[in-house]
């Protein structure tokens, strides 16, 4: 009887092999349920497959699925980083990746200093949220006693 691995790594995140694949793409960042289920169709397993059921093969063409979707012909509006500055191409970014082109397009708006930029900056909503009572930052100042000045040496009578 083989052994099975209670967790195997894919698209560089440990996954629990227990887990149905759609289930288990959900826990690696960047990936969703419609992109999981789009992952899974084009892998061409049945939905209550498990991860551990995967062969070797099965787990290289579902990490290069995740990676390179434009190969395998999945939806553009499925993408989460589309008509690229650069390139003008469409990607899809996972784990380190997404939150390393995150920041770098966060600070491209800071440099242009636009409307989105200047509100990054300041910390305060991007996206026209109210912010009468809330987004309020920063420690509570409240009020504060007045230092006593030095008085005589004898002190009070």
């Amino acid at each position: 009887m083989a052994e099975t691995k209670k967790i195997i790594r894919i698209a560089r995140k440990d996954v629990d092999s227990a887990l149905p694949i759609e289930r288990a793409l959900w826990g690696i960042k960047g990936v969703g349920k419609a992109y999981a289920h789009a992952i899974r169709v084009q892998l061409g397993a049945d939905s209550r497959k498990k991860v551990a059921d995967l062969t070797e093969k099965e787990i290289e063409k579902l990490e290069d699925i995740i990676f390179n979707p434009s190969k395998y012909d999945l939806p553009v509006w499925m993408l989460n980083h589309r008509k690229e500055r650069e390139t003008g191409e469409d990607a899809h970014y996972v784990e380190a990746n997404l939150d390393f082109k995150k920041k770098i397009d966060i600070d491209f708006v800071k440099k242009l200093r636009c409307w989105r930029g200047i509100r990054h900056q300041q910390g305060q909503p991007v996206r026209g949220q109210r912010t009468k009572s809330h987004f309020r930052g920063g420690s509570a100042i409240g009020v504060s006693k007045k230092k006593e000045a030095p008085g005589k040496a004898g002190g009070k009578k």
